[in-house]
């Protein structure tokens, strides 16, 4: 596995290095779920994080992925490039659990998936800055989050490397 730079990290404060590096530089990610019966579902989703563990998206109740959260709550996420040729990209994997915001965890989440709306420049693309009254009932959205457990980094060979972030 090579970082952006093309260099090989050689410890975990590189692996975390890199990991954190990939999550910075990308606005979508990949949001695995399942129902109860276990059938898979995978949903792009625009996201903001904090502390590189706990990922935040916001999507409608009735959403496939969130009707899934739901009912269960262990999701997995990546986090790619898409634009890199292949074989030189580096993505992060993680395990968690999910959940829908509400009370104090959700006004504070809201801060946070503002303030990377903003400094990303995407609140000039409709992603303004978001309120309570936005994310709760009757509004057509809610705030949920990912909770990562364990966090990977794709390797050679499709190896998964944990790593630290």
């Amino acid at each position: 596995m090579v970082d952006h730079r093309g260099e090989k990290p050689d410890d975990r404060q590189g692996l975390g290095a890199l990991v954190r590096g990939i999550v910075d530089s990308n606005l979508y990610m990949t949001l695995a779920t399942a129902d109860a019966e276990g059938r898979p579902w995978a949903s792009p989703v625009w996201f903001a994080h904090e502390g590189y563990r706990d990922f935040l998206w916001v999507s409608g109740p009735e959403a496939r992925h969130s009707r899934n959260v739901e009912i269960r709550t262990e999701v997995a996420l990546v986090v790619f490039d898409s634009t890199a040729a292949p074989g030189d990209a580096a993505a992060v994997y993680a395990e968690g659990r999910g959940e829908e915001l509400e009370g104090d965890e959700l006004e504070r989440a809201i801060r946070t998936y503002s303030r990377r709306s903003e400094a990303t420049g995407l609140a000039a693309l409709g992603l303004a800055a978001w309120g309570a009254a936005d994310v709760t009932a009757p509004a057509r959205h809610r705030l949920y989050r990912a909770t990562a457990s364990t966090h990977f980094l794709l390797g050679g060979d499709d190896e998964r490397i944990e790593a630290i972030p």
